[in-house]
């Protein structure tokens, strides 16, 4: 999809499609501007026949007969005081899925003044190019008839715009190349599979790669994560890409939970825990390389980026996971696991451990960790657990810019009672109450505390049940364009 900006003035352009923005409160000032387009009389019938009143979230569709644009779409934006950032690129997901299979040259004409020209210009042609996106890999018929190919957002400066204009295909492939992962069947996205999409990206982007087998986890004491894969046939692989410029300030870790199927071990997944949806349970594998992916491309200076992944299957033979095992992690600490379905923080418990080996300067990991999550904050927000000020800030606001609702959440340390064992260091699960603190505090029983660190729990947010803003149904690829605007920001910081 190409994506630029033009200064010209609404009715010098010419295109199939046309997207236009409507404040509430001010409709007739506004009907006059499209007046070379379609006759003012007839557009404010139009509006008033549909009750069209720019109220937010609203839409219509015209078809024109005569002219070069064939259709007009109109959607609300409410009221020009409380105009946000958000509202443009909610508005733009909203008018794309009304575009129909037109010449596929699309416009785009919102009030842009209320913002930075470079903000308004990312956030609409991300929300354009990722509500637009099928992932039609696994279907018979791949042919996607309705693709748009050229969009043009209308009164914009190309030259202010540019360099922002340039980032946002980098960005969005990260987050197809996220969807894609968290979007394919267990029987294609193994373990194994996993690693080998891991070599693709070192391959075209010239990232170092390692990828530890079963015996080097063992070397390394991984005892944690290998106990975990042990239920099923497939063998592990643990995934570390590093992404290294000429010279780097700054190095920091992003981890992702890579469980590709979790049935839930002898804690077997039933009735409403979703077993059939349990591909996505490395939704933050996905967003990790999808990161990864986006930093490639983007090539951010002065910092050093690892991408890790303890990729594996949660399963049960013979040789599972019992409830009521204890097994070591790699920092030598006991786990009682009480219950086989918690195993995401045990496969991170050892990636935590060799990710401070790296000596990095702030660690962050993304998981599907908890349904506690989802029951806090539902399905738009991602929990954020950290005891660093600094680091919460700065993800928070980085989430903000990309629009990806961000909780940050309480480590309340008394809650840690709730996971001690009676004969082992830790127990893997805690009471209900207060599930998804205990998981943190967990994950946090295996990060060297002088690093920062923080944990993003996904499990809500990593996919949707029906289309919703930028998101299509199914994978949303959350965190990638978080990661992406963190790292950049860094990037500025160390310059």
């Amino acid at each position: 999809m190409q994506i630029s900006t033009v200064s010209k003035e609404i009715n010098e352009w010419s295109g199939s499609v046309l997207i236009a923005g409507i404040l509430e409160g001010t409709i007739k000032s506004q009907i006059n501007i499209f007046k070379t387009i379609i006759k003012d009389t007839l557009l404010s019938k139009k509006f008033s026949d549909s009750k069209f009143e720019g109220k937010k979230n609203q839409k219509i569709s015209i078809e024109l007969i005569e002219g070069k644009i064939k259709k007009l779409i109109f959607v609300g934006l409410g009221k020009a005081e409380t105009l946000r950032i958000d509202d443009l690129r909610k508005a733009a997901s909203i008018a794309t899925r009304q575009v129909a299979s037109y010449e596929r040259k699309l416009g785009i004409f919102f009030p842009w003044d209320a913002f930075d020209p470079s903000l308004g210009a990312c956030a609409v042609g991300e929300a354009v190019q990722l509500s637009s996106i099928k992932d039609l890999r696994f279907k018979s018929e791949t042919k996607d008839p309705a693709q748009i190919n050229e969009v043009e957002l209308i009164g914009l400066d190309n030259i202010t715009t540019q360099s922002a204009i340039a980032e946002i295909n980098p960005i969005c492939e990260g987050v197809k190349f996220a969807r894609e992962l968290v979007s394919a069947p267990p029987n294609f996205l193994t373990p194994f599979q996993m690693a080998k999409e891991a070599e693709k990206l070192a391959a075209e982007y010239n990232l170092d790669l390692k990828i530890l087998d079963k015996k080097e986890c063992e070397a390394q004491g991984m005892g944690a994560y290998l106990a975990v894969a042990k239920g099923s046939d497939l063998e592990p692989n643990f995934i570390h890409l590093k992404y290294s410029p000429k010279t780097a300030k700054k190095k920091i870790v992003l981890i992702g939970k890579g469980l590709t199927f979790d049935s839930g071990g002898y804690n077997l997944k039933v009735g409403a825990s979703q077993i059939e949806k349990m591909k996505y349970d490395m939704g933050g594998s996905a967003s990790v390389l999808g990161t990864a992916r986006t930093i490639a491309e983007l090539k951010p200076s002065n910092i050093e980026v690892h991408f890790i992944v303890a990729a594996c299957e949660n399963m049960i033979n013979g040789s599972a996971l019992h409830p009521g095992d204890i097994i070591k992690a790699s920092n030598g600490k006991t786990i009682e696991v009480n219950n086989t379905d918690a195993e995401g923080r045990l496969t991170l418990a050892d990636a935590l451990v060799y990710a401070c080996k790296l000596k990095p300067d702030s660690i962050v990991d993304l998981a599907t960790l908890t349904g506690a999550c989802v029951i806090a904050l539902g399905d738009e927000i991602a929990g954020l657990w950290t005891d660093n000020d600094q680091l919460s800030e700065q993800l928070t606001k980085a989430a903000g810019k990309a629009g990806e609702g961000i909780w940050r959440m309480p480590m309340q340390e008394s809650y840690k009672s709730g996971i001690k064992s009676s004969i082992a260091d830790l127990q893997n699960t805690g009471p209900r109450p207060g599930g998804s603190i205990t998981a943190a505090l967990f994950l946090k029983e295996f990060v060297n505390p002088s690093i920062p660190w923080a944990h993003i729990d996904i499990a809500g947010t990593c996919w949707t049940e029906k289309d919703r803003d930028i998101n299509p149904k199914g994978a949303t690829g959350y965190g990638v364009r978080t990661l992406v605007n963190w790292i950049k920001e860094l990037s500025l910081e160390a310059n």
